[in-house]
């Protein structure tokens, strides 16, 4: 930039490294994989310095380094082994990677890498947990030919799904199921020549597809548990709208209903929002892997499409029902506030031509007052000049009769300009 200074994003530097924060392992087979995802207990919410300090008693057994204080994600030797911590928005994973395999495949020992004391004081309870074997082949035909006559065995069968992945330099294979020791069963069979770091992308993806499947299938009984509430919340707003009591009781129903259908979107919205996204990187995982079909057995993704995907739509069809009831109870409630607020002003227009009625009523009331105020007023005005004129009246010879005549028209006039005179000063 010729010697200038340029002034950067403070987070410019923090940001380009988040791309760059969590690396792929490099693996070399034969080894194997243990990889625990954990949650909190029920709805509580992730503390994240017990999750650190919880890791850091694993480090400390083994004398391995800390991460830095507000790390999201740790890589390091664990004795014989190595670690791979990685903390995200709802759960966090360890994954401990150990060079060589068990000469019993998937020996029910394989979580004795972690310390069972250990394991005892997670914060949590663990959604999902795998054990990856990963066997070193010299042909693609070699390993298809030992997974068929050796390692089937280990899997169900009505649910294994394999293939070959990334252009035919690993097979894998899984049943996605939970078996007798709490851990499903990942095998992979690395072909002679495949690089560590492509190795390393291979194994995480796949424990990839096995977390994310767990933690997004974990919105399918809330689905179901909405499912069954918007049905009878459909049913009740079917009857508030159809009953025929003051609309004004009617609104007040809408209302309370309208607060339980926000409440069960409130509830459910985290879950089912997390789901999508869950959904989304299990799809984009297993479309990385470019899988390739053995011997007519069903893929990774042919699985998810039978057995994920409709767990996935039920709990799409619960989140669009509940907003759809969500639009109802919303339309039905403008409805009758507005059949309320037409009664309101028609009430108000009654009131106002009643007030118009007595004002008039009013006002004609005033007039005679005010006429009658002028008679009584000039009556004594009249009585007064009578007496006070009478003495000159006589004098001039003027009967008093004829000076009261001749006076009260005067009086009546200056009284009546003086009550006009008051009335146009209010």
């Amino acid at each position: 930039m010729n010697g200038a200074v340029l002034k950067s994003d403070p987070e410019r530097y923090q940001l380009s490294n988040e791309l760059h924060a969590r690396p792929f392992p490099r693996l070399t087979a034969p080894c194997r994989a243990v990889f625990l995802a954990i949650r909190p207990d029920g709805a509580a919410e992730r503390d994240h310095a017990v999750d650190r300090d919880h890791l850091i008693e694993l480090l400390d057994r083994h004398g391995s380094s800390h991460p830095a204080q507000n790390a999201q994600h740790y890589a390091g030797e664990l004795g014989r082994g190595s670690l791979k911590w990685e903390s995200h928005t709802e759960f966090v994973t360890y994954t401990m990677f150990v060079p060589g395999v068990s000469e019993a495949p998937f020996s029910a020992d394989s979580l004795a890498l972690f310390p069972e004391d250990w394991l005892a004081g997670i914060n949590g309870q663990i959604v999902s947990a795998a054990m990856v074997r990963i066997e070193l082949a010299e042909t693609a035909e070699a390993a298809e030919a030992d997974f068929v006559d050796r390692m089937g065995e280990h899997f169900a069968p009505e649910s294994l799904s394999t293939g070959f992945v990334v252009d035919r330099e690993a097979l894998v294979a899984t049943d996605f199921r939970i078996h007798e020791d709490g851990l499903a069963r990942i095998l992979v069979y690395a072909m002679k020549g495949i690089g560590p770091r492509r190795l390393g992308r291979v194994v995480q993806r796949l424990l990839e597809i096995e977390s994310y499947k767990s933690f997004a299938l974990l919105s399918l009984p809330v689905a179901r548990d909405i499912a069954g509430k918007v049905t009878e919340l459909d049913k009740k707003l079917g009857e508030i709208t159809d009953r025929a009591d003051d609309p004004r009781v009617v609104l007040e129903a809408l209302t309370d209903l309208a607060a339980e259908v926000e409440s069960l979107s409130t509830q459910s919205a985290f879950r089912f929002g997390a789901a999508g996204a869950y959904e989304a990187i299990v799809h984009d995982r297993i479309n990385v892997l470019r899988e390739e079909r053995l011997r007519g057995r069903q893929l990774y993704s042919e699985f998810m499409t039978r057995r994920f995907d409709p767990a996935m739509r039920t709990c799409r069809s619960a989140e669009r029902r509940l907003k759809e009831l969500s639009n109802r109870v919303a339309r039905a409630s403008d409805m009758l506030s507005t059949r309320v607020n037409v009664a309101v002003e028609a009430q108000n227009q009654a009131l106002l031509e009643s007030m118009d009625k007595r004002a008039a009523v009013q006002l004609r009331l005033q007039q005679t007052v005010e006429g009658l105020s002028v008679v009584a007023i000039s009556y004594y005005a009249v009585s007064l000049g009578g007496y006070f004129l009478a003495p000159f009246a006589k004098l001039a010879g003027i009967d008093k009769s004829w000076t009261i005549a001749a006076v009260t028209p005067v009086v009546l006039c200056i009284v009546w300009m003086m009550v006009r005179k008051i009335r146009k000063s209010e």
